[in-house]
C-alpha cells in the first residue's frame, strides 16, 4: 500500500499514476489517503499498517526515529504557499493577527513546518482564529469569506494552489528573509515562481514570488522487496522527470537522502539504471529468474569445484585399480629373489597366471588403456625372469 496526501491532492494524484504504472507490470498498489507527511510518516513506521511507500516532506524525521525507513530519493519541490486575501502587511505579524487562519489539519507537513517558520520569526498566533482546513477546502473558504489566510505546503501541480494564485483578491506573501531560512534549515531550498505563471492575460501573481520549499521524498520500508523498489523508482523517473516551474528535466527523482539513507537499490538505480532482468524481461519473469538465482548462484557456487575434482578423482580411482595389481607384482617379483628350488618359483608362475587374468578382465576407460598395457609388458618380464629361475634351479 501507498500512502499519499489528503483526497484531490498532487500527491493523491501522483499515487494514481504510480499506480498505473505498476498495474501495466502485474503489480496492484492500493493508495490510502491521509492527512499528509506526518500522517505517512506514523503509517509507515507502523508495520502494522500495511502501508510500505509514502510520500515525505523533508524536515520530519532522522534516521534514529525511524530505523526501518529508506529513502528512494526525493521527488518534487512542495513550496510553502502564505496566501491572504486583500492588501500584503508591512509586517508578519500583521498579516495573522486577528485573522481566521488555517495552516493544515494534524497528520499534515504543512502544519507542523508552517508552525515551525512562524515561531522562527517572531509570529504570535495567541490572537488568531485557528481553522485547520485540509487544502481541498481552502479555496471554497476564501471564496465564501470565511478565511483570512491559509498556509499550504503544496507542490505546483496542487490544483488548489493554481486556482489560488489565479483568483482576484487574493495574494502570496513573497518570502522575506529566505536565505537566512534555508541557511537554518538544509532541507529547505529557495525557489521562485515567475510573475504571472498562474494566469499570464491577468498577470497573476504580479511580481516574482520568492519562495522557500522543502522536497519530498518517495519513502519505503526496509523489508520492501528489492525487485518492486526498482519498479517504483522506475515509475519515479516516468512520473517526476518531466520539467515543471521550478524543476528542471531530469531533476527528478534524485539522489539525495534528505532525511533518511538511500537504499542500497536505489544507489544502485541512480548508477547503472534498472536491473539487467528487468531491462529485457517481463516484471513477473524478471523477479521468478531473479528468485532462481538466488538458490541456484550458491548451490553453483558449490557443485562448480566438485565438477572440477570429479576428473582427477575418477582418474585416481581408476589408475588405483591398475596400482594395486601392480603392488601384487612387485610382491611376486620379491618372492622370486628368496626361493632357491624350481619347486618353490611354481607357486609364483600361479600366482603370475592368476594376476594377469585379472589384468585382462580389469575393465577401463580407453584413456587409461595404456595403464594395462604397460601392467601386461610387466607381468610378461616377470614371467620371463621366473621361466629363467626355475630353468637354472632345475640343472
Amino acid at each position: 500500500m501507498m500512502a499519499t496526501g489528503a483526497e484531490g491532492s498532487a500527491q493523491q494524484k501522483f499515487g494514481e499514476r504510480y499506480r498505473a504504472l505498476l498495474a501495466a507490470h502485474g503489480v496492484e498498489l492500493r493508495l490510502v489517503t491521509t492527512g499528509g507527511s506526518v500522517d505517512n510518516l506514523q503509517r509507515l513506521n507502523d508495520p502494522s499498517s500495511g502501508v510500505s511507500v509514502a510520500f515525505v516532506q523533508a524536515g520530519l524525521t532522522a534516521p534514529a526515529d525511524a530505523p526501518d525507513l529508506l529513502s528512494l530519493g526525493t521527488v518534487f519541490y512542495e513550496p510553502v504557499w502564505v496566501l491572504f486575501s486583500g492588501a500584503p502587511p508591512s509586517h508578519a505579524q500583521g498579516l495573522f493577527q486577528g485573522k481566521r487562519l488555517s495552516i493544515g489539519p494534524e497528520g499534515s507537513g504543512t502544519r507542523k513546518l508552517g508552525l515551525e517558520l512562524m515561531a522562527a520569526v517572531g509570529v504570535n498566533l495567541a490572537g488568531v482564529d485557528p481553522h485547520h482546513l485540509p487544502d481541498q477546502d481552502v479555496a471554497a473558504a476564501f471564496r465564501d469569506g470565511e478565511l483570512d489566510v491559509a498556509v499550504i505546503v503544496a507542490p505546483w501541480e496542487s490544483t488548489v494552489v493554481q486556482q489560488l494564485l489565479a483568483s482576484e483578491g487574493i495574494n502570496a506573501l513573497s518570502f522575506p528573509r529566505a536565505d537566512a531560512q534555508v541557511a537554518l534549515r538544509p532541507f529547505l531550498y529557495k525557489v521562485i515562481l515567475p510573475e504571472g505563471v498562474a494566469d499570464l492575460a491577468r498577470n497573476k501573481p504580479p511580481r516574482d514570488l520568492l519562495l522557500v520549499a522543502p522536497k519530498t521524498s518517495l519513502v519505503v520500508r526496509k523489508d520492501l522487496h528489492p525487485a518492486l523498489q526498482y519498479l517504483l523508482l522506475d515509475a519515479a523517473f516516468r512520473v517526476h522527470s518531466t520539467p515543471g516551474v521550478f524543476q528542471k528535466a531530469g531533476q527528478f527523482p534524485a539522489a539525495e537522502p534528505m532525511d533518511l539513507p538511500l537504499s542500497d537499490e536505489a544507489r544502485q538505480y541512480y548508477l547503472t539504471g534498472p536491473p539487467f532482468l528487468q531491462r529485457y524481461l517481463p516484471f513477473w519473469l524478471a523477479v521468478l529468474v531473479g528468485r532462481l538465482l538466488v538458490v541456484l548462484i550458491p548451490v553453483i557456487a558449490v557443485i562448480f569445484p566438485l565438477v572440477r575434482l570429479l576428473p582427477a578423482a575418477y582418474g585416481w580411482a581408476v589408475r588405483r585399480r591398475v596400482f594395486t595389481l601392480y603392488g601384487e607384482l612387485k610382491f611376486i617379483e620379491a618372492e622370486m629373489a628368496l626361493r632357491t628350488s624350481a619347486a618353490d618359483v611354481k607357486d609364483l608362475l600361479d600366482q603370475l597366471e592368476r594376476l594377469e587374468d585379472r589384468a585382462n578382465h580389469l575393465r577401463v576407460p580407453t584413456a587409461f588403456t595404456h595403464f594395462l598395457y604397460t601392467l601386461r609388458v610387466h607381468i610378461n618380464l616377470v614371467r620371463g625372469r621366473l621361466l629363467q629361475a626355475k630353468r637354472q634351479a632345475g640343472t
